[in-house]
């Protein structure tokens, strides 16, 4: 799990707070034409910017709902072109700005090398141009390729990981972050139902638990007549982790399931007690504990073996 390219600029003195602002999107209130529906995201950037806010969050798969500002039979990769190609020169130049950060959703981006599509965020921090390829897929991203890496930010003095939708319901990954003193996960989704959102939510508060880190969730809503997004619908959230350093805030906010429009969750990831919480070291941290379990190093009894192995054989048939 590399960290973020060499090339991005060297840390700053972490902030006591970090503001943060997480919108939803509205796919089928965003604009007619693509220069409208790429000011809509950018002015929400700007504002919240200028706002005195240092990250912005926005959903996965904000840019699939371009669809229908596109040509008749339009698909992934017509998308592709027009985010990367046509619409990245005023992204830069809008987006790159010292000091500011934003996770801008997700897009199609077609690999040039071997023509395959992956699921990515674009991501403008501090000046640079990053990303963040989905590592895990839903059954309707068949045309899609999963990511292979996990990159760990330096953001507002923050060490952020962005992990997209499904991928924060895989434990592997958390164990894979474990470790590495992550402040907040920013996590971009687009769910179409319930369960889907609830599956989020509920891992989003277990990684918190799990890393001693923030966890903000923030989901793609409206309808549209969009092939990969015509339904969606999500809860925004913040998770704190359950330590005594944050007694006095409220570690768990969430709103309803939002189905349309445009809603904030704005909020100020205290720095200084995420990192005060890692040094206290008479309370029951999960996040600073040492576990190294190998799969031979769980017992199971004969018949859950059996059973497992039968399960196992059935799979394979």
């Amino acid at each position: 799990m590399p960290e973020a390219p060499s090339n991005q600029a060297a840390p700053r003195s972490p902030q006591t707070n970090v503001r943060v602002d997480a919108w939803t999107f509205d796919v089928g209130d965003a604009g007619r034409t693509v220069e409208s529906f790429a000011e809509t995201a950018i002015h929400r950037v700007e504002t919240a910017w200028d706002g005195g806010v240092d990250i912005v969050l926005m959903p996965e798969y904000l840019w699939a709902g371009l669809e229908p500002c596109l040509p008749p039979g339009a698909d992934m990769e017509n998308i592709a072109k027009v985010v990367w190609i046509d619409l990245m020169p005023k992204l830069k130049q809008r987006l790159s700005r010292k000091g500011k950060h934003v996770v801008l959703g997700t897009a199609p981006w077609l690999d040039p090398v071997n023509n395959h599509l992956h699921n990515r965020a674009l991501i403008f921090s501090d000046g640079r141009v990053l990303h963040q390829d989905k590592l895990f897929l839903t059954p309707w991203e068949s045309e899609f390729r999963a990511g292979r890496e996990l990159y760990v930010f330096e953001m507002a003095g923050l060490r952020v990981a962005v992990v997209i939708c499904l991928d924060i319901e895989i434990p592997e990954i958390s164990s894979r972050l474990r470790g590495l003193n992550i402040d907040l996960l920013l996590v971009p989704t687009a769910t179409e139902t319930s369960y889907g959102s609830e599956r989020v939510n509920r891992c989003a508060s277990a990684r918190a638990v799990e890393l001693g880190c923030a966890v903000i969730v923030c989901p793609l809503v409206g309808k549209c007549d969009a092939s990969m997004v015509p339904l969606n619908l999500g809860k925004l959230a913040l998770y704190l982790p359950a330590q005594e350093a944050f007694d006095s805030l409220q570690r768990t906010e969430a709103t309803k399931l939002i189905q349309s429009g445009w809603h904030l969750l704005s909020t100020s990831i205290p720095e200084a007690l995420i990192r005060e919480a890692r040094q206290h070291r008479h309370e029951t941290n999960p996040s600073q504990l040492s576990v190294n379990l190998n799969p031979d190093d769980i017992q199971l009894e004969d018949i859950a073996r059996k059973t497992a192995q039968a399960a196992s054989r059935r799979k394979r048939l």
